[in-house]
């Protein structure tokens, strides 16, 4: 069954059509990737999905309601959350508190958002790190507590963008697991990704964006053949050299 049915979205900046009639579903209970050149308008269909823009066409349907019209804020009580890229942690306040910021959204009580603030963070990790500044966190800390802290708002949906990008190959791989767990807990993932290792293990489903449109989708390895996807990648003529260089080393 499908849990976020995204249909003939395009995005219109002024004259740059920065998303051109994308449409994709993300099955309950999956890991699905959505991967791309840079540029190729990944975050924008994220901030479209979450509604932080508005679509200039088509349609969101989430857990079978349209919810193409609805306010970010709403979209959050319904049961999305997402990432950012950039990490930006409220430097003043604790781990702890940091996470509680997301938990607030279902639970008033201060002492309430803080338990479950705890919780969330033994889950991704940072259980030892609750009382530290988040300030003094490395980026593999930072990545986590914005994890924790999507998390912590209960989604249905969890959109991560990029939560990879800046780690090195160990904590990719400390991080891997963590994600799968989410997924095993009941929370449907969609993930902007470049670690195509992490794309490999995790996503049983990808499409690929560039230049604003769906150009594949399929299974990871399938999809990583596909002649299109190389040269979105690596261009047209780095392309064809890597299909040279491969059908020599086969003959």
């Amino acid at each position: 069954m499908s849990l976020l049915a995204v249909s003939r979205i395009t995005k219109r900046f002024g004259g740059l059509v920065a998303v051109n009639d994308a449409s994709l579903v993300v099955e309950q209970g999956s890991i699905t990737g959505l991967i791309g050149p840079n540029g190729a308008g990944k975050t924008t269909l994220f901030a479209v999905i979450s509604g932080f823009e508005a679509p200039s066409e088509g349609q969101i349907r989430f857990d079978g309601r349209d919810i193409t019209a609805l306010p970010t804020h709403v979209r959050a009580k319904e049961g999305i959350a997402r990432t950012f890229q950039i990490v930006q942690p409220f430097a003043g306040l604790s781990v702890a508190e940091n996470i509680a910021v997301g938990a607030h959204l279902r639970h008033a009580r201060r002492d309430d958002a803080l338990a479950l603030a705890r919780d969330v963070a033994r889950r991704v990790g940072l259980g030892a790190e609750l009382d530290k500044s988040a300030a003094s966190l490395t980026v593999a800390g930072r990545k986590r507590l914005e994890l924790a802290r999507a998390l912590a708002t209960g989604p249905k949906l969890l959109l991560l963008d990029e939560v990879l990008a800046g780690l090195n190959p160990s904590e990719i791989r400390d991080i891997v697991p963590v994600i799968r767990a989410i997924r095993d807990e009941g929370v449907t993932i969609l993930m902007i990704e470049h670690v195509m290792q992490a794309v490999m293990n995790l996503c049983e489903r990808v499409y690929v964006l560039a230049q604003g449109r769906i150009i594949a989708e399929g299974e990871p390895r399938q999809v990583c053949e596909d002649q299109a996807v190389i040269e979105a990648y690596l261009g047209k003529g780095a392309a064809a050299r890597l299909s040279a260089r491969a059908g020599g080393a086969h003959g």
